[in-house]
């Protein structure tokens, strides 16, 4: 893996290159670069990358810091919400609902290392040592990794739910084989780079986050960062993107089949007790199955993009800024989350205003009298069928 230790630890900088030693140089004779306060025994964790760029301004770590302050109090506030009321109410214990739950831990969890990068955002570096770095980028695979294949596993739930509703209901145990052969999947991914069997977790950015290492200039990263690319993100993803499009080609197939039965008997629509003002069944899952989709993108595809540059394009273009950005897109949506997928679920709704009645959410239960083609079609824009 190329990692350097032993007692020399200037001859070990000096494979590593100039970029190492100058660095220790330039705090008298010039302007600091970043990693200048890095610990002597830490060095050879860090790709020599980072030792080129001079030093942030303190004030973006704080800012840092203080934004992943914010993120860490609204999705442990909002998943901690969701774990608490799907795993205790007995109208959500319900198969697909444990999809729900499973991603709200892997938010939930996502955010649990964050004290790490606030701590060494306000001390303007890799202050925590590899160990914690280590710990952070161990917990960040799992439940990264974890959040990519919920999501697959929730848009096939779901597209079973809308598609075959008679044949396709998820059983618990069906449910729980789902979940174990998704932490079964994760767990390579996550263990290899933390025991450096396949890869390593490294510092990134501004140092005071880490990930696995697409900077090594080796063929051996090469082929890791092309593997996590396939296995962790063009396959969740491509599952996503496929069932939320088979899903929105059935709804809008289905209403146009109800519209056309309703011309011929001469009515206005087959829905009893529909509000007319209501959105269309179109439209709403267009939008639901739209904005599972981009948050999905949107939390992946900047990391996809940032290792692929490391592993296979310029280097220099992946400056300390720009690659903490991933992180904070990651982060944010985990902050999302409980609302997209479990804040429009009625039954959630309802046991959140019985429970929490200072949030002043006036949910009315369920009409009992809904059609069937209503209920089917509403089951789209809720985490459960």
């Amino acid at each position: 893996m190329g990692i350097l230790s032993g007692p020399d630890l200037r001859s070990n900088l000096t494979q590593w290159g100039p970029q190492a030693l100058a660095r220790m140089d330039q705090q008298s004779t010039g302007p600091r670069m970043l990693g200048w306060n890095v610990k002597p025994e830490d060095l050879h964790q860090i790709p020599e990358h980072w030792f080129k760029y001079p030093e942030p301004d303190p004030l973006q770590n704080y800012m840092l810091g203080l934004l992943y302050v914010l993120f860490t109090f609204v999705s442990l506030f909002g998943n901690g919400l969701v774990i608490w009321i799907f795993s205790t109410a007995k109208s959500l214990r319900t198969p697909s609902n444990f999809f729900v739950v499973n991603l709200a831990i892997c938010d939930f969890g996502m955010m649990l290392k964050t004290p790490i990068m606030i701590y060494n955002s306000f001390n303007l570096g890799f202050e925590s040592g590899a160990y914690w770095c280590r710990i952070f980028a161990l917990v960040g695979s799992f439940t990264g990794i974890g959040q990519a294949c919920t999501n697959a596993a929730i848009a096939y739930d779901r597209y079973n739910a809308i598609a075959r509703p008679f044949d396709g209901k998820m059983s618990a145990g069906k449910a729980f084989m789902v979940l174990l052969i998704i932490w079964l999947y994760v767990t390579p991914w996550a263990i290899l780079p933390y025991i450096e069997k396949w890869n390593r977790f490294v510092p990134e950015g501004y140092l005071t986050t880490c990930t696995f290492d697409y900077l090594s200039p080796t063929k051996e990263t090469q082929f890791f960062v092309l593997t996590m690319f396939t296995v962790c993100y063009v396959i969740p993803m491509s599952l996503v993107v496929f069932f939320y499009s088979r899903i929105v080609g059935h709804v809008f197939s289905h209403e146009k089949a109800l519209r056309e039965q309703a011309k011929k008997m001469n009515v206005e629509s087959l829905r009893s007790g529909q509000d007319p003002n209501a959105q269309s069944a179109e439209v709403r899952i267009a939008k639901a199955a739209i904005t599972i989709c981009f948050l999905f993108i949107a939390s992946w595809t900047p990391y996809a993009v940032v290792a692929l540059i490391g592993a296979f394009g310029d280097q220099n273009l992946l400056t300390p800024g720009i690659t903490m950005l991933p992180a904070c897109t990651c982060k944010l949506v985990a902050c999302l989350d409980p609302y997209v997928y479990a804040i429009s679920h009625p039954r959630y709704r309802l046991e959140l205003s019985k429970r929490m009645p200072c949030f002043g959410i006036n949910e009315s239960p369920p009409a009992e009298t809904a059609s069937t083609t209503t209920e089917t079609t509403n089951s789209a824009n809720t985490p459960s069928s």
